[in-house]
């Protein structure tokens, strides 16, 4: 049984070893809220709102999560009895969408399920991989600095790479990509920057043998990406247009896509992401876990959702130093020549580093049973 009986908020900010660029937005800083629950018999678990500053990748920002969570989603669940994280959905039925909300309260919830079970959270999800492996994402720059990075995470042994993609720069980077690498496991994000009007220019990508073309039309789109997938020879892959599992449903029944990115924050947390999952392996559509320039805490989490069977693509996980001077866990989450263990650990597997977390809070809110 899980009564929770307190939750933390600690908001952090960290500046990013290098600004994170896409077709949809610039990233130097990174705000998160790290979430952490803790039950009657005083064990915690740690989650994570994903959302950033402003609302250009979903609608939700650190501050609509911040009241989503005070306000209304933490009130549901003190001292409401819980056997199963499971049950959360139900709980959280009665608010309309704030995924990223309720994903990082949900999130801390399996941690801290998955360690009263004495169990690591891959083995509570149903993972069976002992490792995954892990991708890199490279975001928009000059050609020449696009594909120097790709050098690098060539040699350190990532197993797929991903480059953002916009109608100002596609198919002379892409062209020039391949010509430096041509084996290497590529994919292009557009982060929704096209429309069916560029139908000719996305045919020209086929050429190159990539993975997939994520995103390319509306965040909210799954009509218009039926119709450019009969046009296309490359699959599509759906990220932001997927945030139920009955949007993934749908999007398979219209072929919308061949491939599916599912991020636990987009989704609403790991519950739905299992159900897309499991969802996606039925209809033989492959998946892969993407990232949202997160923490340590939430690529932990990441870690063990990839440990299912069906995400037979490498994710976006990669090495927390990739992105962030210190890590948030120890011991620090490392890829070795393109993986990661999946930690056997109860729960994330990893120990939170108080002390870090410290160092970069601005704010911490509590809130218990007689807030």
């Amino acid at each position: 049984m899980i009564i929770i009986q307190t939750v933390k908020l600690h908001h952090i900010t960290q500046k990013l070893k290098s600004p994170f660029t896409s077709s949809i937005g610039y990233v130097s800083d990174r705000e998160s809220i790290l979430v952490e629950v803790i039950d009657s018999d005083g064990i915690s678990g740690w989650g994570e709102v994903v959302a950033f500053s402003t609302p250009w990748y979903t609608e939700e920002t650190i501050n609509t999560a911040f009241h989503l969570l005070k306000d209304i989603l933490i009130p549901l669940i003190l001292k409401q009895p819980l056997t199963h994280p499971e049950q959360l959905q139900a709980v959280f039925n009665k608010v309309k969408r704030n995924y990223m909300a309720k994903a990082s309260l949900e999130g801390a919830i399996w941690d801290l399920f998955a360690k009263k079970q004495g169990i690591s959270l891959a083995t509570a999800l149903g993972g069976e991989r002992k490792e995954i492996e892990c991708g890199v994402v490279i975001g928009i720059s000059s050609i020449s600095a696009m594909t120097e990075q790709i050098s690098q995470y060539v040699e350190e042994g990532y197993k797929r790479f991903k480059v953002k993609i916009s109608p100002k720069q596609d198919i002379k980077l892409i062209e020039d990509i391949r010509k430096q690498f041509p084996e290497l496991p590529l994919m292009a994000d557009a982060n929704s920057a096209y429309s069916l009007a560029d139908i000719d220019r996305l045919k020209e990508l086929d050429q190159f043998g990539l993975m997939m073309i994520e995103q390319p039309l509306a965040a909210d789109d799954i009509i218009d990406h039926a119709k450019l997938q009969q046009k296309l020879a490359t699959p599509i892959c759906l990220d932001e247009s997927i945030v139920t599992s009955e949007d993934a449903r749908k999007a398979i029944e219209l072929g919308s896509c061949r491939v599916i990115n599912i991020k636990p924050g987009r989704v609403g947390g790991l519950t739905e992401s299992k159900k897309i999952h499991d969802l996606c392996q039925s209809h033989k559509i492959p998946v892969w876990c993407g990232g949202m320039l997160e923490t340590s805490i939430s690529r932990a989490h990441n870690i063990a959702l990839a440990s299912l069977a069906n995400f037979s693509i490498p994710g976006d996980i990669s090495s927390s130093s990739r992105y962030w001077e210190e890590d948030m866990v120890n011991p620090e989450i490392k890829a070795v020549h393109g993986k990661i263990a999946v930690p056997k650990g109860n729960g994330i597997g990893f120990q939170v580093n108080k002390e870090i977390i410290k160092k970069y809070r601005h704010s911490k809110t509590v809130i218990n049973s007689s807030f």
